[in-house]
């Protein structure tokens, strides 16, 4: 029996019995849409985490610091970063474009009868605009000069400034954050959300002025001005691992710690981050195919039982066609090939679900999906194995009916 033929009767026998022939399909449609939609989500969360940490900046060290705390009666908290560490590795490590340390503190923000209430004030470094790439639209960022004396200057983020000015000039007007007034010298370009940080509703000065009136530390003239995180953007052209080395040998020297010793700081780089979210959303999307491969699964056990159920519905047809000259192979082709276009068609409905319920998922949502085409190939060729090993038992047994006997059935 020629492929041809075969399959014209499989599609026969499907069209036949429609209603059957679906749900017999189902449980492939549902496998293998499960599978492309699972994948669609795990990988567009992944894109939106790696893009999140990108937005931060390019090309960037995080340097973290660990505090410990001895007893009540022991004294202040010891080890950390301080602010004079950040200064140490811009002056003192080659290849270093700008380096940032952030302070944050909640304060309200009054201008005229306007009161916004617990506004994030961040207090920061000159290179605040390029490591985090910010974007000044009016005025200007707060120069090192400005840090250095401790002047009370602001940069507002863009909708912050719209709620305190609305419409009016806000460059030159004097808004009080806390009980201290600040001078407005810059409104920034709109940024938007990145991460749970909103970029936009957030008051920027110098960090010098954050130590000086929002975070003093009755410790600060022993330990320093302690800081927990420290941004380096590095020199695209050098490698990351040569700038993390020379700034942990820095700290290492600067906090008196041996190699041996557990240093009180960590190191990490944006690609480490990106790696780790990586794999945790690998990890996840294996386990979410693994689950839709179970339905798959299902499918096919789906199959060979109407598979089963047809050659017994069809035992006197099998009867006829071996009496005139239809042999074991042509029978065991015959069904065989109708079990593989039922998981086919599934396959290629899936496919259309699939990709249509991502897209769908994606805006109804507003999570982000990324339709991976390696996923529609292992589905639908995953769909189609399935076909061909459930429904070779049941056309195997087609095959092997006795012509005689399958003539005498009713």
């Amino acid at each position: 029996m020629k492929l041809s033929e075969a399959m014209r009767i499989a599609w026969e026998a499907i069209l036949k019995n429609k209603v059957r022939s679906f749900l017999t399909m189902l449980g492939i449609i549902i496998g293998v849409a499960a599978v492309i939609m699972s994948i669609a989500i795990s990988a567009g969360t992944e894109a939106t985490i790696r893009d999140q940490i990108t937005s931060l900046g390019s090309n960037l060290v995080f340097v973290q610091g660990a505090f410990s705390r001895g007893g009540p009666r022991e004294g202040p908290p010891t080890g950390g970063l301080t602010f004079d560490d950040a200064t140490a590795i811009q002056n003192n490590v080659t290849g270093v474009v700008s380096v940032v340390v952030e302070q944050a503190s909640s304060e309200n923000v009054i201008f005229g009868s306007t009161t916004l209430q617990s506004v994030e004030l961040l207090g920061t470094t000159e290179g605040f605009t390029s490591v985090r790439d910010m974007k000044i639209e009016n005025g200007n960022f707060f120069t090192q000069t400005q840090i250095d004396r401790k002047q009370k200057v602001v940069v507002l983020g863009s909708s912050l400034a719209t709620s305190l000015f609305g419409t009016s000039e806000p460059v030159g007007q004097y808004i009080t954050v806390g009980t201290t007034k600040l001078v407005v010298i810059g409104v920034f370009a709109k940024k938007g959300l990145v991460g749970n940080t909103d970029f936009d509703t957030r008051v920027y000065t110098p960090i010098t002025v954050v130590f000086q009136k929002f975070t003093p530390s009755q410790f600060a003239r022993f330990l320093g001005n302690r800081v927990r995180l420290i941004y380096v953007k590095v020199d695209p052209k050098l490698k990351l691992d040569d700038i993390t080395t020379q700034i942990n040998l820095l700290l290492l020297r600067r906090h008196e710690i041996s190699s041996t010793s557990t240093p009180d700081f960590t190191i990490t780089t944006q690609q480490d981050i990106i790696q780790t979210q990586e794999s945790t959303t690998a990890a996840f999307r294996s386990l979410l195919a693994w689950v839709a491969g179970v339905s798959l699964i299902v499918g096919g056990i789906g199959i060979m039982n109407i598979m089963l159920v047809s050659v017994t519905e069809r035992t006197r047809e099998i009867g006829i066609r071996q009496a005139v000259g239809a042999t074991q192979e042509d029978i065991r082709l015959q069904f065989l090939t109708e079990a593989l276009m039922l998981s086919i068609v599934g396959g290629l409905i899936g496919m259309i679900v699939g990709i249509g319920g991502a897209y769908l998922f994606g805006s109804l949502s507003g999570m982000r999906t990324v339709i991976q085409p390696s996923s529609i190939l292992l589905a639908f060729g995953s769909a189609a194995i399935i076909g061909g090993f459930f429904g070779y038992y049941p056309a195997n047994q087609a095959s092997q009916l006795d012509p005689i006997e399958a003539l005498r059935y009713e």
